[in-house]
């Protein structure tokens, strides 16, 4: 049986007039984290039905280490510059592990 993969939730309330800017920051972030990191096996952005403004990242990585080492990139470095103009808040960060391959 296989490990199960390490999973992050964030999830982010955007200020009104801003969704724009701060998806084009979290796509950049998304495709980066899967592109340039080994350990990164999926990055989602979501955006909530029902919502005004609610953005969702599900990420998967291989272990805890992998996200651990995602914490040090460029490109999230980018992010952490660039989105907090563009909240409202950032709600807690979520862990947990995904039991399916």
């Amino acid at each position: 049986m296989s490990t199960p993969a390490f999973v992050v939730i964030a999830e982010f309330q955007v200020k009104p007039g801003k969704l724009g800017a701060f998806l084009e920051a979290a796509r950049d972030d998304a495709k980066h984290s899967v592109a340039d990191e080994p350990g990164c096996r999926q990055f989602d952005v979501v955006c909530l039905e029902g919502t005004d403004g609610t953005v969702v990242f599900y990420e998967v990585y291989d272990s805890r280490a992998a996200f651990d080492a995602h914490l040090e990139t460029p490109h999230l470095e980018r992010f952490r510059q660039a989105f907090p103009p563009l909240i409202v808040e950032k709600r807690r960060v979520r862990f947990a592990e995904r039991q399916n391959p």
